[in-house]
């Protein structure tokens, strides 16, 4: 600890172990600790409820720790008289309209258990049988008069109470176990019913109702009074009693304890509970503070199924309103949350859609773009191979043989329809071969050109990276027969003298056949 920080020699006892209780269950720093502890009057149950619900204004329990810390010590008989203390509680001008709910500090179970040794056991086994036997006496003691207790509580050590809590004799388990132990051992013993307990442990039952605007309703029973079977039985499972309670429009849930156990010993002990059976009502209230939850009822005692339903249906009715209107408030806040949550939503679909047009134009502009490098990819190919194929014509236009003159007696005669329907009949070679009709053919053009032409041309050169296809076919007419370029000499296959049609080669019609 800081040298700035307050020292805890300082403290008194009492302070020393309200210290040591908080710092337990909060895990706070003691320099931090003490100071809200400081400003909760080193009350712990306040310091505790600060910590968790968050440190707000609180006079009326400030107020009453002060009072509590400061007053001179009431006499124990006056302090222990119900009676007294109802009176002083109905025609006292200071007393608050509702009692806030207190919270439990919960006892960790997970603490190993000291076992001491063989021999030393058996050396104090005597005191250990003479303990048991005195503090049972003292069980029936106060069970026969209920306040004793109560002064005892009060007025012992916490350490004096943790050993009272952890000698009845029953397993500690965790808050929810505990829970879970008493429904199953209600259902055991009364059968099955219609109450619906909450299966977790007292400070998350207050959590819920708080959460849930929700009326809590305690319910404490003691194994040990002779009136706790027959008013379970008669009262609280009864059917007009169970039909308020299972009433959706009450907004009630309900959670019970074994004051056996350490949970329900504590709730007992802070909700001053002095006679069983015992219930109370807890409910927010938030004209106290925002997260204050207080008992508006209690019901001491054996009461009947009407008194009951009576009691419980009056505390409700004068604390709905304002849980009618926090209802209303969450309600509208939820409306308004939902608003802004489809907005929203509707302004990311706009969004995705607006991004999902921007990316259809995207893509539709860069197909455009390809395509058009397509077109013109395609065209200079066209025009190249237009520009090679006149080169080449040109090329191979300079090796067609000459026509043979008319002394020739072995030359091959054909008569040529070309697809303009002209009809061209030339002579060739006798050792000419079918290649050289089709570069006839293919050449004519340039061939008609050069004999109109009386100067003469510069050579032209094989086109580079160019691989001539001949886009047509010679087939003669009756019967027909199509001769290929690669189909050897024109003499063998033709004869001297024939006539041959060019068909220009359609390339699906030629897939089809």
């Amino acid at each position: 600890m800081s040298s700035s920080g307050p020292d805890i020699s300082d403290l008194s006892e009492s302070q020393r172990s309200a210290l040591e209780t908080y710092t337990t269950v909060t895990g706070q720093e003691p320099v931090d600790a003490i100071a809200l502890l400081n400003r909760s009057q080193w009350n712990v149950q306040i310091a505790i409820a600060k910590f968790f619900d968050g440190e707000g204004p609180d006079p009326v329990e400030e107020a009453r720790a002060a009072l509590e810390n400061n007053s001179p010590a009431r006499p124990t008989r006056q302090t222990q008289n119900l009676l007294h203390e109802d009176l002083a509680a109905q025609f006292s001008p200071a007393s608050p309209a509702v009692e806030p709910a207190p919270r439990v500090v919960t006892q960790p179970t997970d603490q190993p258990v000291y076992r001491p040794p063989f021999l030393l056991a058996l050396v104090f086994a005597p005191i250990n049988i003479l303990y048991r036997l005195l503090f049972s006496s003292f069980r029936l003691f106060g069970t026969l008069f209920p306040f004793l207790p109560r002064l005892f509580n009060s007025t012992a050590n916490p350490t004096l109470q943790s050993a009272r809590r952890n000698t009845t004799g029953r397993r500690p388990l965790p808050p929810k176990d505990t829970a879970a132990r008493f429904i199953r051992e209600f259902e055991e013993q009364y059968g099955a019913h219609s109450i619906e307990f909450l299966e977790n442990g007292y400070n998350m039952a207050l959590e819920r109702a708080h959460r849930d605007l929700k009326f809590l309703l305690i319910v404490l029973l003691s194994p040990e009074h002779d009136y706790t079977d027959g008013w379970v039985k008669e009262t609280l499972l009864s059917k007009e009693v169970t039909d308020f309670i299972n009433d959706p429009q009450n907004n009630i849930i309900v959670w019970g304890g074994n004051i056996q156990d350490t949970e329900a010993y504590q709730v007992a002990n802070s909700l001053r509970c002095t006679k069983f059976p015992f219930a109370a009502a807890i409910v927010h209230t938030p004209s106290v503070s925002s997260t204050a939850m207080s008992v508006i009822t209690r019901l001491s005692g054996v009461t009947s199924p009407a008194e009951f339903a009576e009691k419980l249906r009056t505390s409700i009715s004068q604390n709905r309103e304002p849980l009618e209107r926090i209802r209303s408030t969450r309600a509208e806040q939820q409306a308004t949350r939902s608003l802004r949550e489809q907005q929203d939503s509707a302004y990311e679909r706009s969004l995705a859609i607006d991004r999902e047009r921007a990316r259809q134009r995207r893509e539709a502009e860069a197909a455009r773009q390809q395509e058009e490098q397509l077109a013109a990819e395609r065209q200079a190919a066209e025009e190249k191979r237009l520009r090679d194929l006149a080169q080449w014509r040109q090329w191979r236009s300079q090796s067609i043989r000459e026509e043979p003159s008319t002394e020739v007696k072995d030359a091959i005669r054909i008569s040529i329809r070309l697809v303009s329907g002209e009809r061209v009949i030339r002579r060739f070679a006798p050792d000419a071969d079918m290649e050289e009709l089709y570069a006839f053919v293919e050449c004519y053009d340039v061939l008609k050109g050069t004999e109109t032409e009386t100067s003469e041309k510069t050579p032209v050169a094989e086109p580079d990276d160019y691989d001539h296809q001949y886009g047509f076919r010679l087939v003669s007419p009756m019967p027909r027969v199509v001769y290929e370029v690669n189909a050897g000499s024109a003499r063998e296959k033709i004869g001297r003298g024939g006539t041959l049609l060019v068909e220009p080669i359609d390339e699906e019609s030629d897939e089809e056949e």
